[in-house]
């Protein structure tokens, strides 16, 4: 890796990765800022800020966005998540340029016209209309609330119908003016970029702003407990999770080699078990989702209401088992998972560009592959069942929707891993 990080005066930081064999580049602006920074009847509002951001700046119609990034065959797109939102490009090398200067402009200049807001809210709505009519996706939002009650980071990034649609233009310039300052910034570039011109563009192109900055969001507090909502589906989707920890954790590796070897791969604990010896789901998996500071370890299911019980059964004693025992060679198999992963991404620009925002958000620094390979290289068999136990002995998160008919509680979950 060949990174370079400079801080603007205005404290915007910009950060390089070249890549000097490849004849594209990444490049996009992330923010510090996402869906638990929130108040909870402006839920969504950071969302609907990063659609609306497209729809017209005083240079540019929507079209005219649409057309200038088509006319050279880039790619331009935007995404937001609980604690931060991000504005990107892949274009070629010689458009770099351009993409720094629609971006830029779209994020100083948008007009927020009322017409356009109409319109876009209405997509919106039609986005969260089809997240609910998918199970096996939105079954997650109920498990991250019910995990993280009446808290920011607790609520779906759409936010509601109903909120979506009260958002206004004024609620859109004020989260704007108290959240989008320059020190919560990060303009990165990967693949064929030149790191002083980079930095050239983004000075010339990102005005010193007058934007505030509101401060973080709330401290998490993890509660546990149970979501349940009966639906008409072929399938019963379940996810049971636990605390999980953040990304500056020190057990961050071990949990990630641990759900890698519970139920990350074909070899997987839960892929063996249930899948491949009982055939009882066709989709089994752990996840571990990291945040700045908390977290959420979580195992979804997608199986018949006949199965149900005894998946989650099979569930918890599989991750029981493994609070007593890991074997040295399981652990290997997952440490080669996640650096082959590791590695991998570094034939993406996209990878590498997003890879560069995110640790200068949450660590202040770019952290060196070999860092990276070296601290999941460590974690041995003695680690992955401490982080085990430490994950089981928090109190559980229950989140299922189908024809769950006597299905457990989380109660009697939390008795029988211990």
């Amino acid at each position: 890796m060949s990174a370079r990080v400079t801080t603007l005066a205005s404290g915007l930081r910009v950060a390089t990765d070249a890549m000097a064999s490849v004849e594209t580049a990444s490049v996009g602006a992330w923010i510090e800022v996402g869906t638990r920074h929130e108040p909870a009847d402006r839920n969504g509002v950071s969302h609907v800020l990063e659609h609306m951001a497209f729809k017209g700046t005083h240079r540019r119609d929507a079209r005219a966005i649409a057309e200038a990034m088509d006319a050279v065959g880039g790619h331009l797109n935007a995404y937001t998540s609980h604690e931060h939102t991000a504005y990107y490009a892949k274009i070629l090398k010689d458009d770099l340029g351009l993409a720094v200067d629609i971006i830029a402009d779209i994020l100083q200049n948008a007009l927020f016209d009322a017409d356009e807001l109409a319109r876009e809210r209405a997509v919106i709505v039609q986005e969260i209309r089809h997240a609910s009519d998918t199970p096996d996706d939105c079954v997650f939002d109920h498990f991250q609330q019910t995990a993280f009650p009446d808290q920011g980071i607790g609520r779906p990034v759409m936010g509601t119908e109903a909120l979506v649609e009260s958002i206004d233009r004024d609620t859109l310039v004020d989260f704007l003016r108290g959240h989008y300052s320059a020190p919560r910034m990060v303009v990165a570039g990967a693949g064929n970029v030149d790191h002083d011109a980079l930095v050239a563009l983004v000075d010339d192109a990102f005005a010193a702003s007058a934007f505030t900055d509101d401060g973080g969001g709330e401290a998490p507090r993890y509660a546990g407990g149970e979501f349940r909502e009966a639906r008409r589906l072929e399938q019963v989707h379940e996810v049971l999770g636990f605390e999980g920890v953040g990304y500056r954790d020190p057990d961050f590796y071990a949990v990630a080699v641990f759900s890698t070897l519970f139920g990350g791969g074909m070899s997987s604990r839960l892929f063996q078990e249930i899948r491949e010896k009982r055939g009882l789901a066709y989709s089994v998996y752990s996840f571990s989702s990291a945040f700045t500071d908390c977290g959420l370890f979580g195992i979804y299911a997608g199986t018949g209401e006949a199965e149900a019980t005894e998946v989650l059964g099979l569930v918890t004693d599989e991750l029981r088992a493994t609070c007593d025992h890991v074997g040295a060679d399981e652990v290997a198999r997952a440490r080669a998972q996640i650096k082959s992963g590791i590695l991998m991404s570094l034939e993406s620009t996209s990878a590498r560009c997003e890879q560069l925002a995110r640790q200068l958000m949450v660590f202040g620094r770019v952290i060196p592959i070999a860092e990276t390979i070296e601290r999941v290289e460590a974690v041995d068999a003695d680690a992955v069942a401490r982080v085990a136990r430490r994950i089981a002995a928090s109190q559980p998160t229950l989140a299922v929707l189908g024809p769950a008919n006597g299905l457990p509680s989380v109660d009697m979950v939390a008795e029988r891993l211990n």
